[in-house]
């Protein structure tokens, strides 16, 4: 199952992955992260301990060749598997085991790697890595979904669609964003309803959360709550509808 790119933005240290499946909840199986340490992906016949030990080793400064090395020499069924990581310096590596379904590969390159199995072929991962590079002045998240957005069009996962996800980790142990297309016939387009969501209030209220250099984040809400008012009612000046499906929203 599934394609998915693993990314470090070098401008500002960010880690992200996208990922794409015609398989349920795809986001909660494949990536891993932690902001300043690195990012995972396991997929194929997917291991949970790569990520989760991937990301340790990598938190104890391991290089991500010696990660896999490590991960693929200790597990029998490494052949069916399929990994790809980065580290917080950009060093990046990738495995696609022998027995993989086709069409299955990767692809590493500076700061970014794209990997695959159950595709229409390699143009996938092609235009995937090609668009990413193309959009190099967008925000990273729209980067990173509209790299899938082109792996899709080149015939993406080749049994079809159901599930996507995109999360980003800054400099934190949290995620600054995270959200999941679980099934849905075009999860990377609900992906973008969900970013358009994101950035109407949540990734405003994102930027006031504490952090290891700030525990206190921002104590005064008002700042953030004028903020988001003014956006609001920008947005409804313009005749845009939210992009939301919830109710109504009521400050009382």
């Amino acid at each position: 199952m599934t394609w998915s790119i693993v990314a470090r933005d070098p401008d500002t240290g960010h880690l992200g992955i996208a990922v794409a499946s015609r398989f349920f909840a795809v986001g909660a199986a494949v990536p891993y992260m932690r902001g300043g340490v690195g990012a995972v992906a396991t997929q194929a016949f997917v291991s949970p301990l790569y990520g989760v030990d991937g990301l340790a080793m990598l938190g104890e400064g391991m290089a991500p060749q010696a990660i896999i090395d490590t991960l693929t020499a200790r597990d029998d069924g490494a052949q069916q598997r399929q990994m790809h990581l980065i580290d917080a310096s950009g060093r990046n590596a990738a495995f696609t085991g022998a027995k993989c379904i086709d069409w299955a590969g990767h692809i590493v390159d500076a700061d970014v790697s794209v990997a695959g199995n159950m595709l229409a072929g390699p143009q996938v991962l092609e235009q995937t890595l090609r668009a990413y590079r193309d959009l190099g002045g967008a925000p990273f998240a729209e980067r990173l979904l509209g790299a899938m957005e082109a792996g899709e069009a080149a015939g993406g996962d080749k049994r079809g669609k159901q599930s996507a996800a995109l999360v980003i980790y800054r400099d934190q142990d949290y995620a600054w964003l995270d959200i999941r297309a679980d099934d849905h016939s075009e999860p990377l387009e609900e992906l973008w309803r969900l970013y358009q969501v994101a950035q109407e209030r949540y990734l405003h209220v994102a930027e006031t959360m504490p952090t290891r250099a700030n525990p206190h984040g921002m104590i005064d809400r008002s700042e953030i709550d004028r903020k988001i008012a003014s956006l609001e009612a920008e947005r409804a000046a313009s005749g845009r509808r939210s992009a939301s499906f919830a109710t109504p929203w009521n400050p009382s």
